[in-house]
């Protein structure tokens, strides 16, 4: 295959070129996705497995050591985002896979650090592990945006850390298990990944360009100045907004179940064991993937839009549907937990994989959809940074688990209201561009 590494932006509009002739599309589409899940995968391995451990007997500052630690990761996760708002909009092709590589480096090395300095320093690398995953998902993500099966493949690529969120938690409490400290846990986990991480960044380097039918049907994807950006947004701003505050809104809940789903267990009263956290996430991973990944079979860039904004909009109602399945005991803790994770990814998958891309095809202005991916980020996990703070100030007599009910289902009226009256928006833009004779839907 013709790598994308070491080429000119402008070479990702280019037709195809001889060294494809021959290969299967949907060859070079497996391999894509293998490659993007694979990479994503092994990265939350690095970020995630530190969860699993309670640190029930230290405090910092006066808090509770986990959500300290928590608050950390998240904020370094947080500027990373922020700064990936610009970095990821400019970053050329050539310098996606050695900068997933020297990212996630550095975060393994701040886990193993974590390991051996004393309390509090080991926050600070929390803070830079953090700091430096939180690009890591638009750098993966450049390498399949702009492709006539890009939900497939980003559907996937989202599938890798709704699926890779309960394992590195297993991961994380096998290693409890045997012995292993929870300062030292992390970082032997980050260990055990780094020669799959190394296969899969290798396989996206040989992940061929978009190509003149991918150009045709979801327009060239270009690096955007700040021009560029201030232009989108001020042209689509409202509807955005409306969108990035659902996301904020999902983000922020989807972190709380992530960061602390060993004591949402139980609260449910479930005794959970290794295998717990992925027998859930897998079931979540499979449902969200179906939903969303269909949309790739929507060929009308206005109608895959609008229906991935419904899609969406589904996940608020599936969560109160859950909460009311709890309190009236027709379900589970186990149920509960897929269903309310379901209905939580539902949307934040959707965002990931359609909502920003087809948007892009459906107007063709100038960007790409990393750019608005970390727009969207920067807001959901600075609110999520706001929100570890808050938490950590409450009284502690209230379960954990009824502050999650509580939330939730905030989460699902807003997020519902939200989307509904961008859904409104976004109807009246295309309308008024087509009045005119702008931009095709």
């Amino acid at each position: 295959m013709t790598t994308a590494e070491g080429q000119p932006a402008e070479a990702e509009a280019e037709p195809e070129s001889g060294a494809e002739t021959g290969r299967s599309m949907s060859m070079i589409a497996l391999w894509s996705l293998v490659a993007a899940f694979g990479t994503y995968f092994c990265m939350y391995t690095f970020r995630k497995p530190f969860t699993a451990a309670v640190f029930r007997e230290g405090s910092i500052w006066g808090l509770e050591e986990k959500t300290v630690l928590v608050t950390a990761q998240v904020f370094g996760y947080t500027i990373s985002k922020i700064v990936g708002i610009r970095v990821i909009a400019e970053l050329p092709p050539s310098r996606r896979a050695s900068g997933i590589l020297v990212l996630n480096g550095s975060a393994l090395v701040a886990l193993l650090l974590f390991a051996v300095v004393p309390s509090p320093l080991h926050v600070l690398c929390l803070f830079v592990n953090g700091l430096a995953l939180g690009m890591v998902f638009g750098m993966v993500l450049g390498f399949v945006e702009g492709r006539r099966s890009t939900e497939a493949l980003a559907a996937g690529l989202c599938g890798s850390f709704i699926l890779a969120d309960g394992v590195a938690k297993s991961v994380g409490t096998w290693l409890l298990g045997l012995g292993v400290s929870e300062r030292r846990m992390p970082g032997m986990a980050g260990l055990m990944f780094v020669p799959p991480l190394l296969l899969f960044v290798g396989m996206l380097t040989r992940i061929p360009p978009p190509d003149r039918r991918d150009v045709e049907r979801r327009g060239h994807r270009s690096a955007m100045d700040r021009h560029d950006r201030a232009a989108l947004l001020i042209k689509y701003g409202p509807g955005l907004l409306l969108v990035v505050l659902a996301y904020l809104l999902i983000t922020v809940l989807r972190n709380i179940r992530a960061d602390f789903m060993t004591e949402l267990w139980r609260g449910l009263g479930v005794d959970a064991v290794p295998a717990t956290f992925a027998n859930s996430e897998l079931l979540v991973m499979l449902f969200v993937l179906v939903a969303n990944g269909m949309s790739v079979l929507i060929l009308d860039n206005r109608r895959a839009f609008f229906a991935s904004i419904a899609t969406a909009f589904s996940g608020g109602v599936m969560m109160l549907l859950a909460l009311v399945a709890l309190r009236q005991h027709w379900v589970g803790g186990f149920a509960f937990m897929v269903l309310i994770g379901t209905g939580l990814y539902l949307p934040y998958v959707a965002i990931h994989t359609t909502v920003f891309e087809r948007l892009i095809a459906m107007t063709r202005d100038r960007g790409n959809l990393g750019f608005l991916m970390y727009v969207a980020d920067s807001a959901g996990y600075l609110g999520y940074a706001g929100l570890m703070i808050a938490r950590g100030l409450l009284p502690t007599g209230e379960s954990f688990m009824t502050f999650f009910a509580v939330t939730c289902g905030i989460v699902a009226v807003l997020t519902s209201v939200s989307l509904a009256v961008s859904w409104g928006f976004f109807a009246r833009k295309v309308a008024s561009i087509e009045a005119v004779g702008g931009n095709s839907a």
